[in-house]
């Protein structure tokens, strides 16, 4: 496996998120920002972020996927999260979680997340990207 998920001592560890992710493999991957559409274009889950973060994360793995990978190949995930407030994190981790049991995969990866205006269309609340390292 190209990735390895630490906590190092002397930073808090988060219950959702490794701290450092250390690559050692030769393929990098990165994935574009995914929102919540369906293979055809179609938004899921308009105006429900647990549902959006979850297609977005089944969107990451088709995409992976596609390059050869999984999520354990992911060295870094970054959030852009329309109007985001802390009171919204319960839905983002809700969307994690659901994602994560249909993919059977517990997605740990140092994550970023930013607080946006806007996205590319008025009924996106999320887009994800991905950075993966392969063997």
């Amino acid at each position: 496996m190209a990735i390895t998920l630490v906590n190092p001592s002397g930073l808090p560890e988060i219950d959702v998120y490794r701290q450092v992710s250390i690559a050692s493999g030769s393929k990098l991957v990165f994935i574009a920002g995914q929102v919540a559409w369906d293979h055809e274009g179609g938004t899921i889950g308009e105006g429900d972020l647990a549902a959006q973060v979850e297609q977005c994360y089944l969107n990451i793995a088709t995409a992976l996927a596609g390059a050869g990978g999984s999520f354990d190949d992911v060295a870094k995930l970054t959030f852009y999260v329309v109007d985001w407030t802390p009171d919204k994190m319960p839905l983002l981790l809700e969307g994690v979680s659901r994602a994560a049991a249909k993919l059977g995969v517990t997605p740990v990866p140092p994550t970023t997340l930013i607080g946006v205006a806007a996205l590319d269309v008025p009924d996106h609340l999320v887009e994800i990207e991905a950075t993966a390292i392969l063997d």
